[in-house]
Protein backbone atom coordinates (compact mmCIF):
# COMPACT_ATOMS: atom_id res chain seq x y z
CA UNK A 1 0.00 0.00 0.00
CA UNK A 2 1.41 3.44 -0.93
CA UNK A 3 1.60 6.46 1.56
CA UNK A 4 -0.61 8.05 -0.33
CA UNK A 5 -3.74 5.67 0.05
CA UNK A 6 -3.54 5.69 3.97
CA UNK A 7 -5.47 7.55 5.75
CA UNK A 8 -4.87 9.24 9.38
CA UNK A 9 -6.32 10.66 11.79
CA UNK A 10 -4.85 13.21 14.32
CA UNK A 11 -6.94 13.79 17.14
CA UNK A 12 -5.08 16.51 19.18
CA UNK A 13 -6.64 19.47 21.90
CA UNK A 14 -3.19 21.63 21.08
CA UNK A 15 -3.31 23.69 17.37
CA UNK A 16 0.61 23.11 17.74
CA UNK A 17 0.84 19.14 17.87
CA UNK A 18 -1.61 18.76 15.23
CA UNK A 19 0.26 21.20 12.70
CA UNK A 20 3.61 20.43 13.43
CA UNK A 21 2.84 16.25 13.61
CA UNK A 22 0.11 16.88 10.23
CA UNK A 23 3.17 18.39 8.18
CA UNK A 24 5.65 16.33 8.79
CA UNK A 25 3.10 13.26 8.36
CA UNK A 26 2.04 15.18 5.03
CA UNK A 27 5.42 15.42 3.97
CA UNK A 28 5.55 11.52 3.94
CA UNK A 29 2.27 11.75 1.82
CA UNK A 30 -0.07 10.44 3.80
CA UNK A 31 -4.15 11.79 3.73
CA UNK A 32 -4.31 13.71 7.02
CA UNK A 33 -7.31 14.12 9.02
CA UNK A 34 -7.52 16.48 11.82
CA UNK A 35 -9.74 16.31 15.35
CA UNK A 36 -9.80 18.67 18.23
CA UNK A 37 -11.52 16.09 21.00
CA UNK A 38 -13.25 12.53 20.81
CA UNK A 39 -16.33 13.57 19.62
CA UNK A 40 -14.97 15.52 16.77
CA UNK A 41 -12.70 12.53 15.87
CA UNK A 42 -15.79 10.04 16.39
CA UNK A 43 -17.68 12.17 13.89
CA UNK A 44 -14.50 11.81 11.63
CA UNK A 45 -13.79 8.59 11.88
CA UNK A 46 -17.04 7.03 10.85
CA UNK A 47 -17.29 9.47 7.52
CA UNK A 48 -13.68 8.63 6.24
CA UNK A 49 -12.53 5.01 8.20
CA UNK A 50 -9.06 5.60 8.10
CA UNK A 51 -5.96 3.52 8.48
CA UNK A 52 -4.60 4.98 11.81
CA UNK A 53 -5.67 7.14 14.67
CA UNK A 54 -3.27 8.73 16.96
CA UNK A 55 -5.05 9.98 19.70
CA UNK A 56 -4.50 12.33 22.71
CA UNK A 57 -5.56 11.35 25.83
CA UNK A 58 -5.56 14.25 27.75
CA UNK A 59 -8.91 16.07 25.78
CA UNK A 60 -11.90 18.21 26.40
CA UNK A 61 -15.30 17.03 26.05
CA UNK A 62 -14.53 13.52 25.02
CA UNK A 63 -10.84 12.33 26.28
CA UNK A 64 -8.85 9.49 24.50
CA UNK A 65 -9.97 6.76 26.53
CA UNK A 66 -13.48 7.31 26.04
CA UNK A 67 -12.92 8.26 22.31
CA UNK A 68 -11.43 5.21 21.53
CA UNK A 69 -13.79 3.23 23.38
CA UNK A 70 -16.48 4.21 21.47
CA UNK A 71 -14.36 3.55 18.27
CA UNK A 72 -13.53 0.25 19.16
CA UNK A 73 -17.41 -0.21 19.42
CA UNK A 74 -18.35 1.12 16.18
CA UNK A 75 -19.19 -1.27 12.87
CA UNK A 76 -16.44 -0.80 10.60
CA UNK A 77 -14.11 0.70 12.92
CA UNK A 78 -13.19 -2.31 15.29
CA UNK A 79 -10.22 -3.24 13.74
CA UNK A 80 -8.80 0.68 12.94
CA UNK A 81 -5.53 0.89 14.25
CA UNK A 82 -5.15 2.98 17.18
CA UNK A 83 -2.09 4.59 18.84
CA UNK A 84 -2.17 6.95 22.20
CA UNK A 85 0.04 10.25 21.83
CA UNK A 86 0.17 11.58 25.44
CA UNK A 87 2.29 13.44 27.42
CA UNK A 88 1.03 11.02 30.59
CA UNK A 89 3.43 8.55 31.27
CA UNK A 90 2.21 6.50 34.27
CA UNK A 91 1.55 2.89 34.29
CA UNK A 92 -2.39 4.08 34.58
CA UNK A 93 -2.42 5.39 31.02
CA UNK A 94 -1.35 3.04 29.11
CA UNK A 95 -3.06 0.15 31.24
CA UNK A 96 -6.36 2.09 30.57
CA UNK A 97 -5.50 2.87 27.04
CA UNK A 98 -4.68 -1.17 26.12
CA UNK A 99 -8.09 -1.87 27.79
CA UNK A 100 -10.00 0.08 25.45
CA UNK A 101 -8.05 -1.27 22.75
CA UNK A 102 -5.23 0.62 21.85
CA UNK A 103 -2.35 -0.72 19.64
CA UNK A 104 0.72 1.32 20.63
CA UNK A 105 1.17 4.42 23.49
CA UNK A 106 3.78 7.09 21.97
CA UNK A 107 4.55 9.43 24.86
CA UNK A 108 5.39 13.41 24.15
CA UNK A 109 7.46 15.04 23.49
CA UNK A 110 9.07 12.90 20.51
CA UNK A 111 11.15 14.38 17.99
CA UNK A 112 9.57 14.68 14.31
CA UNK A 113 11.48 12.21 12.61
CA UNK A 114 11.36 9.89 15.89
CA UNK A 115 7.91 9.82 15.63
CA UNK A 116 7.35 9.32 11.90
CA UNK A 117 9.89 6.59 12.05
CA UNK A 118 7.20 4.54 14.57
CA UNK A 119 4.20 5.38 12.72
CA UNK A 120 6.29 4.12 9.71
CA UNK A 121 7.11 0.89 11.95
CA UNK A 122 3.40 0.60 12.88
CA UNK A 123 1.73 0.82 9.71
CA UNK A 124 4.55 -1.74 7.89
CA UNK A 125 3.39 -4.38 10.48
CA UNK A 126 -0.24 -4.04 9.26
CA UNK A 127 -0.55 -3.01 6.02
CA UNK A 128 2.63 -4.25 4.21
CA UNK A 129 2.42 -7.94 5.67
CA UNK A 130 2.17 -9.87 2.57
CA UNK A 131 2.42 -13.18 4.15
CA UNK A 132 -0.78 -13.08 6.21
CA UNK A 133 -2.27 -16.14 5.36
CA UNK A 134 -6.14 -15.94 4.43
CA UNK A 135 -7.36 -18.77 5.51
CA UNK A 136 -9.62 -20.14 8.53
CA UNK A 137 -7.83 -22.50 11.17
CA UNK A 138 -10.37 -24.72 13.64
CA UNK A 139 -8.44 -25.04 17.43
CA UNK A 140 -11.26 -27.18 19.33
CA UNK A 141 -14.82 -25.56 19.05
CA UNK A 142 -13.04 -22.09 17.87
CA UNK A 143 -12.53 -20.98 14.36
CA UNK A 144 -10.35 -18.47 13.69
CA UNK A 145 -10.71 -16.05 10.28
CA UNK A 146 -7.20 -14.52 9.72
CA UNK A 147 -8.56 -12.50 6.93
CA UNK A 148 -11.87 -11.31 8.91
CA UNK A 149 -10.05 -11.15 11.57
CA UNK A 150 -13.07 -12.49 13.72
CA UNK A 151 -13.40 -16.07 15.56
CA UNK A 152 -16.49 -18.27 15.89
CA UNK A 153 -17.16 -19.58 19.09
CA UNK A 154 -19.99 -22.43 19.37
CA UNK A 155 -21.54 -20.65 16.19
CA UNK A 156 -21.03 -17.28 17.13
CA UNK A 157 -19.14 -15.11 15.44
CA UNK A 158 -16.41 -12.50 17.76
CA UNK A 159 -14.77 -9.26 16.75
CA UNK A 160 -11.91 -9.05 18.55
CA UNK A 161 -9.26 -5.62 18.46
CA UNK A 162 -6.07 -6.06 16.51
CA UNK A 163 -3.94 -7.10 19.40
CA UNK A 164 -6.07 -9.41 21.23
CA UNK A 165 -6.83 -11.02 17.95
CA UNK A 166 -3.05 -11.53 17.36
CA UNK A 167 -2.30 -11.79 20.82
CA UNK A 168 -5.29 -15.52 20.64
CA UNK A 169 -3.83 -16.48 16.96
CA UNK A 170 -0.37 -16.58 18.38
CA UNK A 171 -1.70 -18.70 21.14
CA UNK A 172 -3.82 -20.75 19.65
CA UNK A 173 -1.79 -21.51 16.83
CA UNK A 174 0.15 -24.30 19.24
CA UNK A 175 -1.84 -25.22 22.16
CA UNK A 176 0.04 -26.71 25.35
CA UNK A 177 3.07 -24.66 24.25
CA UNK A 178 3.87 -22.06 26.55
CA UNK A 179 4.94 -18.88 24.95
CA UNK A 180 7.32 -16.41 27.03
CA UNK A 181 6.39 -12.85 27.84
CA UNK A 182 9.25 -11.82 25.61
CA UNK A 183 8.37 -13.95 22.86
CA UNK A 184 4.22 -13.14 22.89
CA UNK A 185 6.00 -9.09 22.86
CA UNK A 186 8.52 -9.27 19.76
CA UNK A 187 5.22 -11.54 17.79
CA UNK A 188 2.64 -9.34 19.00
CA UNK A 189 3.75 -5.77 19.17
CA UNK A 190 7.89 -6.15 17.53
CA UNK A 191 10.40 -4.59 18.50
CA UNK A 192 9.46 -1.14 17.10
CA UNK A 193 7.36 -0.96 19.97
CA UNK A 194 7.78 0.41 23.66
CA UNK A 195 4.91 -1.19 25.71
CA UNK A 196 4.39 -1.67 29.29
CA UNK A 197 5.11 -4.85 31.29
CA UNK A 198 1.39 -5.28 31.86
CA UNK A 199 -0.19 -4.88 28.08
CA UNK A 200 0.22 -8.47 27.73
CA UNK A 201 -1.97 -9.25 31.33
CA UNK A 202 -4.68 -6.72 30.38
CA UNK A 203 -4.82 -8.45 27.00
CA UNK A 204 -4.98 -11.99 28.24
CA UNK A 205 -7.39 -10.59 30.79
CA UNK A 206 -9.57 -9.28 28.23
CA UNK A 207 -9.68 -12.65 26.00
CA UNK A 208 -10.40 -14.67 29.58
CA UNK A 209 -13.81 -12.25 29.59
CA UNK A 210 -14.62 -13.02 26.16
CA UNK A 211 -13.51 -16.89 25.00
CA UNK A 212 -13.36 -18.34 28.43
CA UNK A 213 -11.13 -18.17 31.55
CA UNK A 214 -10.53 -21.65 30.93
CA UNK A 215 -8.77 -21.54 27.62
CA UNK A 216 -5.78 -19.50 29.05
CA UNK A 217 -3.25 -20.94 32.23
CA UNK A 218 -0.71 -18.46 33.19
CA UNK A 219 2.73 -20.04 34.07
CA UNK A 220 3.97 -17.68 36.60
CA UNK A 221 6.98 -16.02 35.84
CA UNK A 222 7.57 -17.60 32.15
CA UNK A 223 3.98 -16.47 30.40
CA UNK A 224 1.05 -18.31 28.81
CA UNK A 225 -0.27 -20.83 27.12
CA UNK A 226 -3.64 -22.18 25.73
CA UNK A 227 -5.15 -24.85 26.80
CA UNK A 228 -8.56 -27.03 24.77
CA UNK A 229 -8.84 -28.77 27.90
CA UNK A 230 -8.53 -28.06 31.53
CA UNK A 231 -4.81 -29.19 33.37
Amino acid sequence: MNNSDIKILLVDDEPDILEIVGYNLKNENYKIYTAKNGVEALKIAKKVNPHLIILDIMMPEMDGIEACEKIRATKGLEHVLITFFTARGEDYSQVAGFDVGADDYITKPIKPKLLVSKIKALLRRVYDNNSVEKEQITVGNIIIDKEEYVIIQNGEKLSLPRKEFELFSLLASKPGKVFKRDEILDAVWGNDVIVGGRTIDVHIRKLREKIGDNYFKTVKGVGYKFVLDED
